[in-house]
């Protein structure tokens, strides 16, 4: 069996450009998209600059060799190529399995375009029956914003660490996982009424930010949807 992930992740990174500044996302399936990028810099010589959305790919990013920009420096980004958790028929999104959703969202509102990779497993009727919803919130109030996310109709758990510690994001937060029982019938009223708790920073849903699609098949095709 083909490796869908790193299929897809190096097929997106062919949509950079010479002097492009590029939003590089976080998670296992971006880093086959680091991986071709450090190539083509090296054999191709493409002249780009990377934003990381997480410490993790920062620090991937210079090991291979990628230039890289601090968000600061940069007023829009042509592209952002990043993964998902889940992607829609409408190209809607959870993302942040691996923590990064704030950053991830950030990057992706000041990007020309936002290109997702996934395996073909990532591609879902419904958004939130199979993976959690991530929503990132400050410390002191997660006693008052799991009570508010209870009333919302999720069941919420707060991240663990494999050592049993609570999870901290880069930006020093915590993430409550919620499930839902029937998944999530309306992700923009959802969206709306999460944002409206007092303490949340983020949630997980990715809403209207996707341009592309790279998914890639266990037969070794990579299908790409245009928006």
């Amino acid at each position: 069996m083909s490796n869908v992930k790193e299929l897809a992740g190096r097929a997106a990174a062919e949509l950079v450009r010479d002097g492009m500044c590029v939003g590089l996302g976080t998670g296992s399936t971006v880093h086959f998209t680091l991986v071709r990028l450090a190539e083509r810099i090296r054999d191709e010589r493409l002249r780009i600059t990377g934003v990381p959305t997480s410490e993790d790919t920062e620090r991937k990013a210079r090991e291979f060799g990628i230039p890289l920009v601090e968000l600061g420096a940069v007023a829009r980004l042509d592209l952002t190529i990043d993964g998902a958790d889940e992607i829609d028929a409408r190209f809607d999104m959870i993302k942040g399995g691996g923590g990064a959703l704030l950053r991830e969202k950030v990057v992706a509102s000041i990007s020309e375009r936002e290109a997702i990779v996934v395996g073909e497993d990532k591609v879902v009727e419904r958004l939130g029956v199979r993976f959690k919803l991530p929503v990132e919130v400050v410390p002191f109030a997660a006693p008052v914003v799991a009570r508010a996310l209870a009333k919302l109709g999720a069941a919420p758990s707060l991240r663990k660490r494999a050592d049993g510690a609570t999870f901290v994001t880069d930006n020093h937060n915590w993430i409550f996982d919620c499930t839902f029982a029937e998944g999530i019938t309306d992700a923009r009223a959802l969206d709306g009424a999460l944002k409206r708790v007092p303490g949340v920073v983020e949630t997980g849903l990715f809403l209207g930010l996707a341009h592309v699609l790279f998914v890639g098949r266990a037969d070794g095709r990579v299908e790409r949807r245009e928006k």
